[in-house]
């Protein structure tokens, strides 16, 4: 019996050592926050390169494409995409208007 209170104590000890780890590695995680936070706004931080000029020569190419697919193969299958979802969603609400129009059999 005596020994079963002392491991009883000793799994509560362990318990109560690995929740208050787990706690410190929240504390010190949460007090990072602002210091990143300051990182991510400060002026210090790296320069991205303009890339405005290179996709206006690119837009404004005149090479008889529409605009919408300029940008390459991701912006063609964007714009197939959208347009296979406009048009079978079309059909589809056309579906069931005329289902809603029809009138019903008996039985």
């Amino acid at each position: 019996m005596n020994h079963l209170l002392v491991t009883i104590i000793i799994l509560q000890t362990f318990v109560c050592l690995l929740s208050l780890f787990v706690c410190l590695q929240l504390l010190d995680s949460c007090q990072k926050v602002p210091v990143l936070a300051s990182r991510a706004f400060s002026s210090s931080a790296r320069q991205l390169r303009n890339r405005v000029p290179e996709a206006q020569k690119l837009f404004q190419e005149d090479n008889g494409l529409p605009v919408h697919i300029k940008g390459g193969t991701f912006d063609v299958v964007l714009y197939r995409a959208t347009m296979t979802l406009t048009l079978g969603g079309t059909c589809y609400s056309l579906y069931w208007l005329l289902m809603a129009c029809l009138p019903q059999k008996k039985a």
